[in-house]
């Protein structure tokens, strides 16, 4: 769920403008205000945002359990096999360790595709996300003045910003935006 790299970029080729642009006469560095965010923090902290890592979770939760399940019947059945090993013919041992090695490999599949669908599921939440917290971010920049707001980044993620001053921090702000826009 990191989505620090795109924003990354993004700040990389952002850079020269910045510089460019507090070099102009018009924009004197009185005139131009910079903001940071944390959009991590904004998904995690606003309401909405909340409500969809915690509805990520619970699926996240009922597919381990279905997981766990097929693990300890996995594990039973291997056991059931071992306890009547001594008793089978060669050509049941045979049967019986082609019809375990299937049920890993199913359950291995199922485990596999549980991961891809996670990914997947993550990835949309992501983006879905990101531009409802970019356009709150636009909205609170536009409000407040400022001409460029950047990823701040945060402990989870690339640290883009290394240092700021609070004043500038627009991340609480952009959650009560957010709050107001995504209930």
């Amino acid at each position: 769920m990191r989505i620090a790299v795109r924003w990354m970029v993004r700040f990389a080729s952002l850079t020269p403008l910045m510089l460019v642009l507090c070099s102009l006469p018009g924009y004197a560095s009185d005139s131009f205000k910079m903001g940071v965010v944390d959009p991590q923090t904004v998904l995690e902290k606003s309401k909405a945002g909340k409500r969809a890592l915690d509805g990520l979770k619970e699926y996240v939760t009922v597919r381990q359990k279905l997981l766990s399940k097929d693990e300890e019947d996995l594990r039973n059945y291997e056991k059931q096999i071992k306890d009547q090993l001594p008793k089978m013919s060669e050509t049941e041992k045979k049967e019986k360790e082609t019809q375990f090695r299937t049920k890993v490999q199913d359950f291995q599949k199922r485990a596999q595709d549980f991961n891809q669908e996670l990914q997947k599921k993550q990835k949309e939440l992501v983006d879905e996300y990101m531009k409802k917290i970019s356009a709150a971010t636009k909205t609170t920049a536009e409000k407040g003045g400022f001409s460029l707001v950047v990823d701040k980044g945060s402990e989870q993620t690339v640290k883009i910003v290394i240092y700021n001053k609070d004043a500038i921090d627009l991340t609480e702000q952009v959650i009560k935006e957010f709050d107001l826009t995504n209930k």
